[in-house]
């Protein structure tokens, strides 16, 4: 289940998602503002700690050794939890004036690679990277990252960093599954949910993880969060999946991070 700065967050649905819906992956990040918030959600759920998987994420001005370890600790004490489970850079770009991004990506990964060896993090990531960015930090550093999230939906579907990141051994995440809901407007998405009895959200989060990516999709409504729990009593035919595969034309609807070196 993600979250997110945009459009609110709401206490009520990730408690009734833990409780009602199995839900047990939560992700989030230092940049959306929620750590707290979710230390109550998860509280108030009655969910263990060890049955959770949670992942937070680093902003950028957080980037570089020293910084890192620290923000590392204040997220898992905002948390209320003693380690997290996948810690993520958050993007590529640093923004660290007199120093290049792969300069300063080398040293926040240093620094992520002894939070993993510490324990404090029992995973550790990117996120928004692309092959440039993964080939440099491999040249620069030790530990491989275990998961890279991109945004991943029918319009935004990167195949040649996929199978990179799964010839590495390196799990490949997507948010943004419905494109911001510009996918659920598309006629093969609804030709197909008519088809199988589903909504366009679902034929979405379907195809995605059928294509065997570990899907992140988000909302703030209850019913919305069952919806989008619903999709693993049904397959999408291959010819179907090519369909969708084939609306892919490279737009984004979060950041573009081909901007970033």
């Amino acid at each position: 289940m993600g979250t997110s700065h945009q459009g609110g967050y709401s206490h009520d649905a990730v408690v009734h998602a833990l409780q009602k819906c199995g839900i047990r992956h939560i992700d989030t990040a230092k940049r959306y503002g929620c750590e707290y918030l979710l230390q109550k959600a998860i509280k108030e759920s009655g969910v263990k700690r060890e049955d959770l998987w949670i992942t937070t994420k680093l902003w950028h001005s957080d980037y570089g050794y020293e910084n890192t370890k620290k923000a590392c600790l204040e997220s898992c004490e905002r948390l209320g939890v003693d380690y997290l489970d996948l810690y993520l850079i958050h993007w590529p770009d640093a923004h660290v004036p007199g120093k290049s991004n792969r300069e300063v990506r080398a040293e926040t990964w240093t620094a992520m690679e002894e939070l993993y060896e510490e324990g404090l993090c029992r995973s550790i990531g990117v996120s928004n990277f692309l092959i440039s960015h993964l080939e440099q930090l491999k040249e620069d550093c030790v530990v491989t990252p275990h998961v890279n999230q991109a945004e991943y939906h029918p319009f935004q579907r990167p195949q040649e960093l996929v199978d990179y990141c799964r010839s590495r051994g390196i799990v490949f995440e997507g948010y943004c599954p419905l494109a911001k809901g510009e996918a659920l407007t598309h006629p093969s998405v609804i030709q197909l949910a008519k088809k199988y009895g589903k909504t366009p959200a679902q034929i979405c989060i379907r195809w995605s993880i059928q294509n065997g990516i570990v899907t992140i999709p988000k909302s703030m409504k209850a019913e919305r969060i069952e919806e989008n729990c619903k999709v693993f009593d049904f397959t999408i035919a291959e010819d179907n999946v090519e369909i969708l595969n084939g609306l892919h034309d490279g737009r984004h609807v979060s950041w573009d991070p081909s901007l970033t070196v």
